[in-house]
């Protein structure tokens, strides 16, 4: 397990990600529409907000108090209230299918086609989210089981320092600009 995953320009916020498999799939789900930094630093302010990350406690609190501490300045997300019901609910499938623990989903994984179904499963979790966090995984984490899902493209799994997030995001960016060309 890395001491730190490099998302985020705070040491404190790249090792909650990197020890904590609840908040790296909390910021996979806020991992859109706001800059990776914001996404992934989010989980740690959330934390201090709500006086922890507990996927059970944050299934169970009541809405509007969650939807208050993504709406608090600053926001933790571009769309604070869907954000807010998207991570609950997220965090309601980790308490319920499995007990809790978000490291499960990957933990308990047969092989690569069940761990794809287990991260499509989640909310807030589509096709590139799947292939972006099971690059993770794999490259990061040296969860084996994720080896059959990571593209063939640059990811966040390539991501192992500062310079390398820069190095991503430039990527990206390229690439967008590139799709928006073609379509005219």
């Amino acid at each position: 397990m890395p001491a730190a995953l490099y998302f985020t320009g705070d040491p404190e916020a790249n090792a909650l990600i990197a020890t904590d498999p609840l908040a790296l799939t909390i910021g996979f789900v806020l991992d859109q529409q706001v800059t990776v930094q914001k996404a992934f630093s989010s989980p740690l302010e959330l934390s201090r907000r709500i006086g922890g990350l507990d996927a059970r406690a944050i299934a169970a609190i009541d809405p509007a108090v969650l939807e208050e501490a993504f709406r608090r300045p600053p926001a933790l997300h571009r769309y604070p209230a869907n954000m807010a019901k998207r991570v609950q609910e997220h965090c309601r499938v980790i308490a319920e299918e499995y007990g809790g623990d978000a490291s499960r989903v990957w933990s308990e994984a047969r092989d690569a086609d069940d761990l794809r179904a287990r991260l499509a499963a989640l909310p807030g979790f589509g096709e590139m989210k799947v292939w972006s966090l099971s690059a993770v995984l794999s490259r990061r984490f040296g969860v084996r089981v994720a080896d059959a899902l990571v593209p063939d493209r640059p990811t966040l799994g390539d991501v192992d320092s500062p310079e390398a997030l820069a190095a991503y995001q430039a990527t990206k960016r390229a690439h967008k600009a590139a799709m928006r060309r073609e379509r005219g």
